[in-house]
């Protein structure tokens, strides 16, 4: 069955907007998007080595499914059909039982996959059950492997780079990363994303955890050479208060950006939303903007009851701006 048949056609007058990253820092993306528009695809990262999508991945062979599953319960609409099936999705086992710690999405999403043998056929399916607001799909059709250098693990040589493998030891390591890679190394990148990214009107890159979520996405090589060639309006969301991820402690936001030009050197941006309380050096923040040709948008996005989560409304109302035409001066 086609993608239109099982999710409609939407409506043409909205931007078409992908999406790119993984984990809570895409699905707050997610649901800001659905204040904006229906055109929406999440192109989610498949390199999760831990907990139930772990476990599933490494008995079936699978993609990971568990940020797949996040990225669709976001985009749940918010009327009861949609409350109940974001709920039930996200629901995960108690006890200690052989269920015990999966949840009941990254089930139903692995039992569509051994249903219809095709990763991206079995994502449709769940988002047609879930009426979801939009299409969710991996960023490459095998299961990746992150590989970062970190120093600051040998006592008494800090300068001592170490090699360590996974989602889950990267994002947890104590060490600095001062860069990561992909195994293998080319992976093929998801043709229905090229396809999204191609026929984009903006591209949203972050929030989210910068090294093993956001940066996966520009080692891609097809997929990082769509979002570079695209003509669609390029959003960075920086994280607020980054300090607080383990990845990325003690690196400022200018930072960020130059992780991502590292990795994409051919990377355009044409805006940069920050909120106002993490910029610790607007003028280092403005510079690594200019270097990418972005503008900088400095506004209020953080949640007041979630810390360092993001406001999904404040971060409409961002997004919104920040996908406007740019005014000459």
């Amino acid at each position: 069955m086609s993608q239109r048949a099982l999710l409609g056609s939407g409506h043409d007058e909205r931007p078409r907007v992908v999406a790119l990253g993984g984990g809570h820092g895409l699905a707050v993306t997610l649901r800001a998007l659905r204040r904006v528009t229906d055109r929406i695809t999440a192109v989610v990262g498949v390199a999760d080595d831990g907990g139930s999508s772990g476990r599933l991945r490494s008995q079936f062979g699978v993609l990971p499914p568990g940020d797949l599953r996040m990225a669709l319960a976001a985009l749940c609409g918010d009327d009861t059909w949609g409350r109940t099936w974001s709920s039930v999705l996200q629901h995960r086992f108690g006890g200690a039982g052989d269920l015990a710690g999966h949840s009941v999405g990254n089930l139903l999403i692995t039992a569509l996959w051994e249903q219809t043998h095709d990763p991206v056929e079995g994502l449709d399916w769940v988002a047609a059950l879930l009426e979801a607001q939009g299409r969710v799909l991996p960023c490459s059709t095998v299961p990746l492997d992150i590989v970062a250098d970190v120093t600051g693990l040998v006592p008494g040589r800090p300068e001592e780079v170490r090699s360590i493998v996974g989602q889950v030891a990267v994002a947890s390591t104590a060490g600095d990363v001062v860069g990561i890679r992909l195994e293998p190394a080319r992976p093929p990148a998801c043709p229905e994303a090229m396809a999204a990214v191609a026929e984009a009107d903006a591209i949203v890159l972050g929030p989210g955890s910068w090294f093993t979520s956001v940066l996966p996405h520009l080692l891609i090589p097809d997929l990082a050479e769509a979002i570079a060639a695209s003509a669609a309006t390029r959003i960075v969301v920086m994280n607020v208060d980054p300090s607080s991820d383990q990845e990325t402690a003690g690196l400022p936001l200018a930072d960020h950006l130059h992780v991502l030009q590292r990795a994409l050197p051919s990377l355009r941006i044409d805006a940069v939303i920050a909120d106002p309380l993490d910029v610790e050096d607007a003028g280092d923040l403005r510079s690594a903007c200019d270097g990418l040709g972005a503008r900088l948008a400095c506004v209020g996005v953080r949640s007041t009851g979630r810390p360092g989560m993001h406001d999904p409304d404040l971060l409409a109302v961002a997004l919104r701006s920040a996908l406007e035409p740019r005014r000459e001066p």
